[in-house]
């Protein structure tokens, strides 16, 4: 069984990761956290585990950055089941839920995975990928076939100019 790793908070607000022995943001628990490490957060003064308050800051400094994940009612009625008799109830329910929302989110991307072959945002990011550069090719085709039909078009309108000079040239001397 694998110990969890242990950050520790100091008075000073700081967060001190002892495996890679430096400190640590916030950032860096969210990605400890994204990278499914698991972690504990222990006050260096009190030796009490802070885990859940600090989570609790990585969740609020998200919500304040970026496109926020829960509404104010959502907030709001999450505060109002404190101390309720159903506070267990719906802590369990939230919980429950966002385990079957992240199961199902990995089953799609299995079947996803299993008709593509592959990754399917790989799948669908290399086609596209493929799809502009074709484009870009037809576009470059277009453009040189304009520009040669242009100027061959130019260069057949100056001859026929040059030509009805000429023959314009030719009746004069034939009037003089």
């Amino acid at each position: 069984m694998n110990e969890s790793r242990v950050i520790k908070k100091y008075p000073n607000r700081r967060l001190y990761d002892t495996v890679e022995s430096r400190y640590i943001t916030l950032a860096d628990i969210r990605r400890l956290v994204m990278d499914k490490v698991d972690f504990v957060v222990i006050d260096k003064k009190s030796q009490e585990d802070i885990t859940r308050s600090i989570l609790l800051q990585v969740i609020a400094e998200q919500e304040h950055t970026g496109e926020p994940l829960m509404s104010q009612d959502f907030l709001s009625q999450i505060i109002r089941s404190y101390g309720g008799a159903m506070q267990s109830l719906v802590g369990s329910y939230l919980e429950q839920s966002l385990k079957l929302l992240a199961s199902q989110q990995q089953q799609m991307r299995d079947h996803m995975r299993a008709m593509m072959g592959s990754d399917a945002y790989d799948s669908i990011s290399t086609l596209t990928q493929r799809n502009f550069e074709r484009w870009r090719e037809i576009q470059d085709e277009i453009y040189k076939a304009m520009t040669s039909g242009a100027t061959s078009t130019s260069t057949s309108s100056t001859r026929s100019k040059e030509r009805d000079g000429d023959s314009d040239d030719a009746t004069r001397e034939n009037q003089l």
